[in-house]
C-alpha cells in the first residue's frame, strides 16, 4: 500500500506539487515565512484537498504530517486552519494527548503576547478582518471568526460520554463543519 504522499508524487508528479500556489490568506497571515519543507507539504494537502485522483481517501478527508519535532508542525497547523476558513470552515476542535501541551499549543494561537504566537499581528481573510476565539463548546462560536475547542482526547471522550453544560456533545457535531486538528497524533 502506497503512501499518500507517494500517490500525490505519481499522479501529479513534482512539477504540479511546484505549481501549487500557497494561497495569500495563508501567507500573509501566519507571523512565521514558511520553510521548503512546510510549504511542500501545504502544497500536498492543496493538491489532495482540491484535485480527484485514483486512491484519494473518502471525505471526510483524513491527512497526517509525519514532521520532525522542532519542524514547524504547528505552525503548518495554523496555516491550514486559514485555508480551511477560507474555504468556509469556523469551527476546529483542537485535541492532545495530554494537559501540559494544551496551555502552550492554546498560547501559540491564542496568546500574541507570547515569543511562540503563530499569526501576524492583524488577520485578514479576503478583506475581512478574522479573530482567533477559544470557545468551550461550538454553540457559542460565531460565522465571522475562527473558533477553537482545545482538549485532551480524555476529555473529549469524557464530555461526549458523559453530557453536562458548557461541555463539547455530539449535537456540536450536528449540522455543523467542524475541522479536528490531533497535535502528536501517535499518542493518541
Amino acid at each position: 500500500m502506497a503512501y499518500l504522499h507517494e500517490i500525490l508524487i505519481e499522479e501529479f508528479g513534482k512539477r504540479m506539487l511546484a505549481r501549487t500556489v500557497v494561497p495569500d490568506a495563508v501567507t500573509s497571515n501566519l507571523k512565521y515565512e514558511i520553510r521548503p519543507y512546510q510549504k511542500e507539504a501545504f502544497q500536498r494537502f492543496l493538491i489532495c484537498h482540491v484535485e480527484d485522483f485514483e486512491g484519494k481517501p473518502n471525505s471526510p478527508l483524513h491527512v497526517l504530517f509525519n514532521m520532525a519535532t522542532g519542524s514547524g508542525k504547528t505552525l503548518v497547523m495554523a496555516g491550514l486552519m486559514l485555508y480551511m476558513y477560507q474555504k468556509g470552515y469556523r469551527n476546529f476542535l483542537f485535541f492532545v494527548h495530554s494537559n501540559n501541551i494544551i496551555q502552550k499549543t492554546k498560547d501559540n494561537f491564542l496568546n500574541p503576547n507570547t515569543s511562540k504566537y503563530l499569526f501576524a499581528d492583524k488577520i485578514s481573510v479576503e478583506g475581512e478582518d478574522v479573530l482567533i476565539k477559544e470557545v468551550v463548546n461550538f454553540d457559542e462560536a460565531d460565522d465571522n471568526n475562527i473558533n477553537i475547542k482545545f482538549t485532551t482526547i480524555q476529555q473529549l471522550h469524557s464530555d461526549l460520554s458523559n453530557t453536562k453544560e458548557n461541555s463539547i456533545t455530539y449535537e456540536d457535531f450536528e449540522n455543523r463543519k467542524i475541522v479536528l486538528i490531533a497535535d502528536e497524533a501517535h499518542h493518541l
